[in-house]
């Protein structure tokens, strides 16, 4: 949905941001329950059954699933999309079991600055100057949190980079696919070619799950679904440029429950550094809100797995 397009005379700014929030809370309950997991079950693993599980949600449209036919080329651009998608996903679980839930938060806010700089060239999409300068703003932000020569950088670390170049390439291959297959149907064929992507990585690191472990995942399945399905609601009831906003709160919430639930200091830098990209991303929704772009930079959460 194009913020430029939204209709005013129903906007309800009030609703908009109260799902964010909602939003917000299914999204870093999703992240502190992958981090329960504690690395008991290897990420390809954690992350196929996830999948396996969200399954069950595609239940609603099956019949729209059997009927559809797609071309040659459509046919390639899902699976390539599955495919980048999921090495994604298999990043960001691990990411989980390595490094600070704030600064796994902190750092998917890179996504919408990914795909910015992606658009120019997948889209052939030009650059303001302004919209650079923002983008290199979020680049320092970026540096911030992982301040390279100040402190050893974790692989966890170098995983959620690639994680937010991965995500931010599925989002630009859904938006060439976005006008030729109905909005349903890609979300649903992104969650079958995942699933079917992630299974090979998932029978190489085999590991029986407990029973604990399978209803985490299970909760993890659900809490991902709730999230993008209020964000709909939240992008449904008010501007984006409302509701981008509130996404920060994912930061200050990640920082509490990493402090209360697994001892994880909070770190100024690592806020410092998410504020500091929250704010490029901010600027960069609101340009493209005024220059009434059909291409526009996603939210946070709209790149997630």
């Amino acid at each position: 949905m194009s913020t430029s397009s939204f209709p005013q005379d129903t906007a309800n700014p009030i609703a908009g941001i109260l799902w964010m929030v909602v939003t917000g809370i299914c999204f870093v309950a999703v992240t502190a329950l992958v981090k329960l997991l504690g690395g008991r079950v290897p990420a390809a693993e954690s992350a196929f059954l996830r999948y396996v599980i969200g399954l069950i949600f595609l239940v609603p449209v099956w019949r729209e699933l059997l009927a559809i036919r797609l071309t040659k080329r459509q046919k390639a651009l899902f699976s390539v999309r599955g495919l980048v998608h999921s090495l994604g996903v298999i990043l960001w679980f691990y990411a989980m079991s390595r490094i600070p839930i704030a600064e796994v938060t902190a750092m998917n806010y890179l996504n919408p600055v990914y795909v910015t700089i992606l658009a120019v060239f997948v889209l052939g999409e030009r650059l303001a100057l302004r919209r650079i300068m923002a983008v290199l703003v979020a680049l320092v932000g970026a540096m911030i949190i992982l301040r390279p020569g100040f402190r050893e950088l974790d692989p966890g670390h170098i995983a959620m980079l690639g994680t937010a170049l991965l995500f931010a390439g599925s989002y630009l291959i859904a938006k060439i696919v976005s006008g030729e297959v109905p909005a349903s149907m890609v979300v649903a064929l992104l969650s079958i070619t995942v699933t079917i992507g992630l299974a090979p990585f998932a029978i190489a690191v085999w590991v029986t799950p407990g029973l604990t472990d399978l209803l985490i995942i299970a909760a993890v399945a659900c809490f991902a679904t709730a999230g993008h399905y209020t964000m709909t609601l939240a992008f449904a009831a008010a501007p984006v440029t409302v509701t981008q906003p509130v996404t920060f709160l994912q930061l200050v919430w990640s920082v509490a429950m990493g402090a209360a639930f697994f001892g994880e200091p909070a770190d100024p830098w690592v806020i410092l550094g998410g504020g500091i990209i929250m704010a490029s991303v901010v600027f960069i929704t609101w340009r493209e809100a005024r220059l009434r772009k059909s291409h526009r930079t996603p939210l946070v959460n709209e790149t997630k797995g």
